[in-house]
């Protein structure tokens, strides 16, 4: 159940069937979906010889009658429209239409009247690959205005809306990919994420019910749609192994580095591919320690130096001939070296620069244990450090906040004014709208391990056996939720099913959709979950991939939105 496969193997029978010369027309998502799973080198092997976008094909009215248009495009209006014109006038000798998730029929129909005249469509099929699958259990949705989650539920709300058809058509066609119809629980305390599993329920079970009609299992697979904001720790968090640290310190979109921005990099380096499917390093160290990669890295260095120096010794026609022949490994070899130690090289440098440790030390004891005088002067101390950046000292008020709002309202008083000192531009309000979002009163999980007994003793027992990582103690909320799913103890109360639809006995395989984004983090914890062997698999989903960045970002648009409102 490894979802990278699923979506290879969809665009392989795309392409592999269609003989001869082709241009491949993608949306601005399908192209995400695509440029995860396929390396143009492949496409290249498969005849394709042009990537458009479907909204440029149309600036260009030269006939290529000898190429053959594969559209893989999602079922949009806006891309009915555009097919429409595109088939009036049409460039390319055949159309095969792709769509990524279910069609209308009356789309068909508009479909069919635009191609009467011509008839330059080969055939129009449904290829369920609506998600991005950036890692083998982890997929997100891309979606531009994540921030429309954290905003109440108006009927009048056209941009809520689409966000909850989008994230419905989303994990329709990750069940779709797979074949299965699922049981469906959400989070009791979100009304996005019930209504977002009511929606789920109604597509699978009435409006699609024929499509989603599989062959049943004796037990069906779980879908668990849960809320962001009942842990806004996680995202808050500075990391420390590999994958999470690059995304918060640098970023990953769609398994790519930009480093245009940050340093002198050759052409060929300043965007990296930070692909498990692409790049073996990569994958063996992806939740590795930062303190291990550095010594990874070396070893990876000390390999391709002692590769380098054989090369040198090229005396013969026979060297020469094994030089030639190893030559695109040698390369990929060096780019690989390259991209690695420029990456850590560079967050290293960030690392000094904004005091890391430092920070991160006190959110973790923020994060994972007790002791609210000692993280009052903790806080204290970061925010009279010039060193420590604007952002890292929002961060830390923000999981204070999040720890003490009950227990100590004047000392945030005095983290609040505080914080406004040491910098005019900062937001006020948006530690409190944050508590509003995602306050104590506002969550169900058990976020700090310290209502729920067997958490309690959980906590002790890290204490007193220690911790072997300072700056990685935190676990995220869901290996919790995870945990009870594992032990069959996730309560129903927190929890509800949809509808008259209960499990029988423990499922093999659960997708947790998290409205409002997942984090590198919580995909480690999934990845090391699966890796247990419990005899559940477990694959996470969400509507976009947060850093700290993100999430604050978010936050801030959200808050500004909803202030508009109240304006109105």
């Amino acid at each position: 159940m490894v979802l990278v496969s699923y979506v290879r193997d969809y665009i392989s029978r795309m392409l592999q069937d269609i003989s001869g010369m082709k241009v491949l027309i993608l949306d601005s998502h399908t192209v995400s979906i695509v440029s995860v799973a396929y390396s143009q080198s492949e496409l290249l092997q498969k005849e394709v010889f042009l990537v458009e976008l479907v909204d440029s094909i149309s600036k260009s009215r030269e006939a290529m009658s000898h190429l053959k248009a594969i559209y893989f495009v999602a079922p949009t209006s806006d891309n009915i429209k555009i097919l429409k014109r595109h088939l009036a006038t049409p460039r390319f000798g055949e159309y095969h239409l792709f769509f990524s998730n279910i069609l209308k029929d009356t789309q068909i129909h508009e479909l069919a009247d635009s191609d009467g005249h011509h008839e330059v469509v080969q055939q129009v099929q449904e290829f369920y690959a609506d998600f991005v699958a950036i890692d083998p259990y982890h997929f997100t949705l891309n979606m531009l205005s994540n921030h429309v989650y954290m905003l109440p539920a108006v009927e009048a709300d056209s941009k809520l809306e689409c966000f909850r058809h989008r994230v419905v058509d989303g994990i329709a066609s990750i069940f779709l990919a797979l074949k299965r119809r699922p049981v469906i629980r959400y989070q009791r305390t979100s009304d996005i994420a019930k209504t977002i599993a009511q929606d789920t329920a109604k597509l699978m079970y009435q409006q699609e019910n024929g499509l989603f009609d599989f062959r049943r299992t004796e037990i069906s697979p779980l879908l668990l749609v849960i809320d962001r904001r009942d842990d806004p720790v996680t995202p808050l968090l500075n990391q420390w192994t590999y994958q999470a640290m690059v995304h918060e310190l640098i970023g990953i979109q769609d398994n790519k580095v930009d480093l245009k921005s940050i340093g002198k990099f050759s052409k060929d380096q300043q965007e990296v591919v930070l692909s498990s499917e692409q790049d073996e390093f990569f994958k063996k160290n992806m939740y590795e320690n930062f303190g291990d990669i550095g010594m990874n890295i070396k070893q990876l260095v000390d390999e391709f130096q002692h590769i380098s120096k054989s090369n040198q010794n090229i005396q013969t026609i026979e060297d020469m001939a094994k030089f030639v022949d190893s030559y695109p490994e040698y390369r990929k070899m060096h780019g690989n070296v390259s991209k690695h130690v420029s990456l850590v090289t560079e967050m290293s440098k960030l690392v000094e620069e904004r005091k890391l440790m430092l920070v991160s030390q006190t959110e973790q004891e923020l994060a994972c244990n007790g002791g609210q005088m000692a993280s009052f002067e903790a806080v204290t101390n970061l925010l009279n450090n010039n060193s420590i950046a604007d952002i890292d000292r929002l961060r830390l008020v923000m999981l204070y906040a999040l720890r003490y709002e009950k227990e100590s309202p004047v000392q945030l008083m005095q983290l609040f004014n505080k914080l406004s000192s040491k910098n005019a531009k900062y937001k006020p309000g948006l530690v409190q709208f944050l508590l509003k979002q995602a306050g104590v009163d506002k969550r169900t999980g058990d976020l700090f391990g310290n209502r729920d007994f067997l958490n309690i003793a959980r906590n002790m027992a890290r204490g007193l056996k220690g911790v072997e990582n300072v700056y990685t103690q935190h676990q995220p909320l869901l290996f919790q939720t995870m945990e009870s799913i594992t032990k069959g103890r996730l309560r129903d109360v927190d929890y509800p099913f949809v509808g008259n639809h209960f499990q029988q006995g423990r499922p093999q395989d659960v997708i947790i959709f998290i409205v409002g984004g997942t984090t590198y983090e919580e995909s480690r914890s999934v990845a090391l979950q699966n890796a247990t062997n419990s005899g559940i698999r477990f694959i996470l989903g969400g509507s976009v991939v947060l850093n700290s960045k993100r999430f604050l970002k978010d936050l801030e648009e959200a808050k500004r939105q909803a202030r508009l409102s109240n304006a109105n």
